[in-house]
């Protein structure tokens, strides 16, 4: 199924220069990152690595988990948890690049947050104030529908799967082509006018992406849609349940000793 959308795709979007320009943008911005790695911690990759990990990773990880395990985080919820938890991340990590760690010999006159906080504990902050901001506003605004967590987290990754059952009259059909003929004119004339107001900026943007827009001339006349795949079970075997479950946790004891013997 999968190979078959990336087919899909790729017809619609043909290939193009521009893709192979954005990939050499990439590499020069890569490139002239490295000073700015340099210049971080001293020099010395690993923390560099670590540090830059532990500004951007709680966030997701944190509305993961709650996606994960509690079926009241919603939509909102999660957005503003990702948004507010990256912009404190962003901003101590800015801070990091600004005033780096002196020598030895030297005073620390830094701000209290990067004197007095090590990147791995600030980690640990961060992820309560994502999980904060993530439980307030799910809790602020309206709860997910059945529906929307069916099969989607912990609690009901067991739920039987229900068809989409596809009701066709005739008289609604008679009555959609009558509508679908009267607004046919005002959806015409919409047309044209909104492809008129095309941005030249988003056609450069497609292009430097990659992507080519095919003109409405040019398209093939609509199909219907393919009827759905079933969807495959997510239940496994219990050996091999137990054994991803063993590993996980004890890949999940290593990190947590690692990082609590190196902090």
């Amino acid at each position: 199924m999968w190979m078959r959308r990336l087919s899909n795709s790729s017809k619609k979007f043909p290939k193009a220069p521009g893709g192979r320009l954005f990939v050499l943008v990439l590499v020069v911005v890569s490139v002239l990152w490295i000073p700015v790695i340099q210049a971080s911690q001293g020099g010395q990759l690993f923390i560099y690595i670590q540090s830059i990990s532990t500004y951007l990773q709680p966030p997701v990880s944190i509305i993961f988990l709650t996606g994960c395990f509690w079926k009241r985080t919603n939509e909102k919820g999660a957005f503003w948890g990702l948004v507010i938890g990256l912009a404190v991340g962003c901003i101590r990590m800015m801070l990091d690049f600004i005033y780096p760690a002196p020598q030895c010999y030297e005073e620390d006159d830094r701000p209290a947050v990067l004197k007095y906080v090590h990147y791995l504990y600030f980690s640990t902050l961060l992820s309560f104030i994502t999980l904060c901001v993530v439980v307030v506003i799910s809790l602020a605004t309206e709860e997910p529908k059945p529906e929307q967590i069916t099969r989607l987290t912990w609690f009901t990754r067991f739920d039987p799967v229900e068809p989409k059952e596809q009701v066709f009259t005739v008289e609604g059909s008679t009555m959609t082509s009558e509508v679908n003929s009267s607004h046919h004119s005002n959806d015409s004339s919409s047309s044209v006018s909104s492809i008129q107001r095309t941005s030249k900026i988003m056609s450069a943007v497609f292009w430097l992406c990659g992507m080519e827009r095919r003109k409405r001339g040019d398209d093939a006349p609509a199909m219907p849609p393919p009827l759905e795949e079933a969807v495959c079970s997510l239940e496994e075997k219990p050996l091999l349940r137990s054994i991803v479950n063993v590993n996980l946790l004890i890949c999940l004891s290593v990190t947590f000793f690692i990082i609590g013997y190196w902090a």
